[in-house]
């Protein structure tokens, strides 16, 4: 009997630690001994949901001067790796680019972009690369952008006729919807061979466009915290997210069925030849396996879908911001004006080869970019393995968002960030092209935007052209200060308020 009770005693000895142990195991996180990121304070299955407001890259640009330029927030159940300057940048997008070249899994962007069948929404890897090549090499290198400059020419020269149709008349110039028009005719040309901007079904087309840019900027709570699942249905997001798909789909069928049945483009090259738009250059490949891969229809739609949303909404928001800044900075309206006009040599309009010794107007398009990024938060990104990053240990799984609002205006690294003041870029080699991590508002490494040639060819141009042909001033009893600032909420960052301004002509 002793000698049952001694072992019995030295049994529960033993299995009480190691209950103990196992208990602590079972309720201990696997971050504990991990070195993450410093954080805000997070509330119970919100997590940081509370601390982000109406405009997402404001919030997080004020947390993360509390909190540092590397901050992990929770939204619900998904930790969030807010980048806030250009070394962390470096870090994510150069020295660890490959560890963070996927995408976070979007339900809305699933369905509105074929499964994500597109570039920008892509998971990484085989599929994305050949895609991506298609891009690069095939649809938007520079010698495909320079084959639709007679398309800019034209449709710059229909919206300069416009503008002084209202000047004539002493009316103020809606340059808002002036630029979301020429950008998508342009677009429309390049990607479609023809515009679909007239009549009611034009209208249609527009707003459908608007809608699918809003969904995509749009947050389903639901990814985040499932037990809100449900309000993506009582909302409306979820039957909208379907009517667009939908709507959009049938259009791009009925585009597809015009090429394949014998439709002409509405362009040509300069020796006469017809140009070949997006959706040509995506159907020969299709057929003739050009690429060294098969791609099948959906494939097709997607890429044009990407191109098409990513080009229209981006560009004709830079255009904007860089009109609105114009205004109310007279003073580099001269300049730039004055820069213009002297190289154009009295000629009726500016062309191509003018823009590279437009030193100017390129530098009011730098601090354009770098005060309104047309993105503000980047496209996010997913780590896919444990990786430390600046001495912190970042999980695998982890969405990472760049605040490329935040860098713009880091103090460490512009003076006075919130003036706008394009000569800083003039003695500055900083560039917009992913290269420096200062001024990244198209991102950088693999999942860098492959469009910057093209959008940049028709901002400079219409800019240049704006101001070349006319003198802008703000409608009478409009002060400077009186210029309504707010932004729009979404993907991307324009105005919420109308740009209004009067054009008075210039003979040249």
């Amino acid at each position: 009997m002793d000698i049952l009770q001694i072992s019995s005693s030295h049994v529960l000895l033993f299995l009480f630690p190691a209950f103990f142990l196992i208990i602590k195991w079972i309720f201990t996180s696997p971050n504990t001994h991990k070195k993450l990121p410093p954080s805000p304070r997070k509330l119970p299955i919100l997590g940081n949901f509370h601390q982000i407001g109406r405009y997402a890259h404001r919030s997080l640009h004020s947390l993360a001067q509390r909190h540092g330029p590397l901050m992990l927030v929770h939204l619900g159940r998904a930790p969030v790796l807010i980048v806030s300057s250009s070394d962390a940048a470096q870090e994510i997008m150069r020295t660890h680019d490959l560890t963070f070249s996927n995408r976070p899994k979007s339900s809305i962007a699933e369905r509105l972009l074929y499964g994500c069948k597109d570039v920008s929404a892509a998971q990484y890897g085989e599929y994305w690369r050949q895609m991506r090549s298609i891009c690069v090499l095939q649809l938007l290198s520079n010698k495909r952008v320079q084959s639709f400059r007679k398309v800019r020419e034209e449709e710059i020269a229909l919206c300069v006729k416009e503008i002084e149709s209202r000047a004539s008349l002493s009316l103020p110039v809606n340059l808002s919807e002036t630029f979301s028009s020429l950008t998508s005719d342009v677009i429309c040309r390049a990607a479609f061979g023809r515009k679909y901007s007239g009549g009611d079904s034009g209208r249609k087309f527009k707003e459908l466009l608007r809608e699918l840019v809003v969904l995509l900027g749009s947050f389903n709570v639901g990814e985040f915290i499932p037990c809100l699942g449900w309000l993506s249905v009582v909302t409306g997001l979820d039957s909208k997210v379907e009517r667009v798909a939908k709507e959009f789909d049938k259009f791009l069928d009925v585009v597809v069925e015009e090429h394949l049945h014998g439709h002409n483009s509405d362009t040509e090259t300069d020796s006469g030849e017809a140009r070949k738009d997006f959706v040509d250059v995506l159907l020969d490949i299709q057929k003739d396996n050009l690429a060294g891969f098969s791609i099948d229809l959906v494939s097709i739609k997607a890429l044009i879908l990407d191109i098409f949303a990513g080009g229209t909404d981006t560009t004709y928001t830079v255009l904007e911001w860089a009109m609105t800044e114009l205004l109310r900075h007279p003073g580099v309206m001269k300049e730039l004006q004055s820069e213009v006009r002297q190289i154009a040599n009295n000629k009726p309009f500016v062309n191509e080869e003018d823009l590279d010794q437009m030193h100017y107007l390129k530098a009011v398009i730098k601090e354009t970019l770098r005060l309104h990024p047309p993105i503000p938060l980047l496209v996010p990104r997913s780590s896919t393995e444990d990786v430390r990053i600046k001495g912190y240990d970042i999980s695998a799984g982890t969405t990472v968002i760049t605040n490329a609002w935040a860098i713009g205006r880091d103090p460490a690294t512009w003076e006075e960030p919130e003036e706008f003041r394009p000569e800083r870029f003039l003695n500055n080699s900083i560039d917009f092209k992913g290269h420096d991590f200062e001024l990244i508002p198209f991102g950088a490494g693999r999942r860098g935007c492959p469009g910057i040639s093209f959008a940049m060819a028709t901002n400079e141009l219409v800019l240049a052209n704006l101001v070349h042909k006319f003198d802008w001033s703000l409608p009478a009893g409009t002060r400077v200060e009186d210029v309504d600032m707010t932004e729009c909420t979404g993907l991307t960052i324009h105005r919420k308020v109308a740009l209004l301004g009067v054009a008075t002509p210039v003979s040249s």
